[in-house]
């Protein structure tokens, strides 16, 4: 603990983000630079490639099951999941990098999306398993995803943010040592960062690969058509439910007119006698579709919370939790906006349920210690910020909190010592403000 009080003292003597730090960063940038050549999985080309495989796969498994849990965890509904897997693993069999370890993931979450971590950790939505129709849809659907892993399509995205961080580590070290801790905010890397949003050319070249994917896989082309004309038709709604997924694959009456016309000229003919196996797909989704009106409450209930109205949200995911009472997704959501409310006890008692339905789920936990916080448990708030730490480690937020929760039992020297912890991660913002002034309030900086 002294070493690490020693470091907090010597913040007052420097930046947290140096000028030494900027040029050493940008000799190991530039080193990649001569030795970042790679051969394009699907194109056969070299390109500049910053990351590995390796470092794409290690990437996925640190950043990955934060998302999931944000998405509310894996269904637990196994025979659900085992059959997307089973979809999902027949596709990735027939991409151009069949060896990934991919794997597949049915999410809670209610809204509308998919989206796939550069290592081939896969995730689709409930919500958008209802909008299919058939299994040659589900098929068109992860077949886009893994063209995205099989293009490299987050890698090239690093890439070039690499690249621009060596750009801004030159324009830092000559405009000084505050507008270096300026950019040094910026370079944070997380699942956030891993899924932003592709750029046309790639959701083309994805839409391209995921009809080739399914085609090779025997299944009808109609269900690439069908996916195309949901999404096309879904991109002019102004629904919340869909927002994050055409904020990450922007969607354009150009991008449904190439792949139709790229199926008219080379797949035509396997309309006539493939499958789209519809039957099958609703036989498994059966259980799904039995909590739909449940699942098209809680949609209801995030476009009020979108707009503000955490009131009459929470007659939409009352409504939700009416048709499925022991939904983990419905019982957090609710208590997110109980808090929201500033009823705090409820709010406990839903993150409550949520965990008693869900126990392996870590996200309930994180909400128990928000409502903990909020009724000044300070104990109890950092036994779960704690539980939930150890379950998925790395979490800044998760950091800050337990320093907040130690605050407030008076333990001074342990707090500080988080607060130091998270200013190491994140240097903006309010929780920033925070741990820093805390810091400089008790004599540490």
């Amino acid at each position: 603990m002294k070493k690490s009080l020693k470091k907090l003292s010597a913040l007052k003597r420097s930046k947290l983000f140096s000028r030494r730090d900027f040029l050493y960063l940008s000799s190991i940038a530039g080193a990649g630079l001569i030795a970042g050549c790679a051969v394009h999985p699907v194109t056969g080309r070299r390109e500049l490639m910053l990351l590995t495989e390796s470092q794409e796969i290690d990437l996925d498994r640190q950043n990955s099951p934060h998302q999931i849990s944000a998405d509310y965890g894996t269904t637990r509904d196994q025979a659900l999941n085992n059959y997307v897997s089973h979809v999902g693993q027949t596709i990735a069999k027939t991409t151009h990098r069949p060896h990934m370890p991919y794997s597949f993931h049915v999410l809670n979450a209610p809204y509308v999306n998919a989206y796939a971590f550069p290592g081939g950790t896969i995730g689709i939505t409930r919500g958008i398993l209802l909008d299919l129709e058939n299994e040659a849809e589900l098929a068109s659907l992860i077949g886009h995803e893994a063209g995205h892993v099989s293009a490299r399509h987050t890698g090239q995205r690093m890439t070039r943010g690499l690249l621009a961080a060596v750009v801004l580590s030159g324009v830092a070290v000559a405009a000084g040592p505050d507008m270096g801790d300026l950019v040094s905010g910026l370079g944070g890397i997380g699942a956030g960062a891993l899924l932003a949003g592709y750029s046309r050319n790639q959701e083309r070249e994805a839409d391209s690969l995921g009809l080739e994917y399914m085609a090779r896989a025997d299944y009808n082309p109609e269900g690439f058509v069908g996916l195309m004309s949901m999404l096309n038709e879904m991109s002019g709604r102004d629904e919340s439910a869909m927002a994050v997924l055409f904020s990450t694959h922007p969607m354009s009456s150009e991008r449904y007119r190439t792949a139709l016309d790229e199926v008219s000229a080379q797949y035509e003919a396997q309309k006539k006698t493939r499958p789209i196996y519809r039957e099958r797909y609703m036989d498994n989704i059966a259980g799904l579709r039995k909590i739909a009106p449940a699942i098209q409450a809680m949609q209801d209930g995030d476009e009020e919370m979108m707009k503000r109205n955490p009131k009459k949200a929470g007659e939409h995911y009352q409504k939700a939790l009416n048709s499925a009472p022991q939904d983990y997704a419905g019982n957090l959501k609710m208590a997110k906006c109980q808090l929201a409310l500033q009823n705090n006890r409820e709010a406990l008692t839903y993150a409550r349920n949520a965990r008693s339905a869900y126990p392996e789920e870590s996200q309930a936990r994180h909400i128990m210690g928000m409502a903990n916080l909020r009724l000044n448990n300070f104990d109890r708030a950092l036994e779960q910020f704690n539980a939930y730490e150890k379950a998925l480690p790395g979490n800044p937020n998760t950091t800050f909190f337990q320093g907040f929760s130690l605050e407030g039992m008076h333990r001074r020297e342990q707090s500080a010592q988080k607060y130091y912890q998270y200013l190491q991660l994140v240097n903006q913002g309010e929780y920033a403000r925070h741990a820093y002034t805390r810091l400089q309030e008790w004599g540490y900086i």
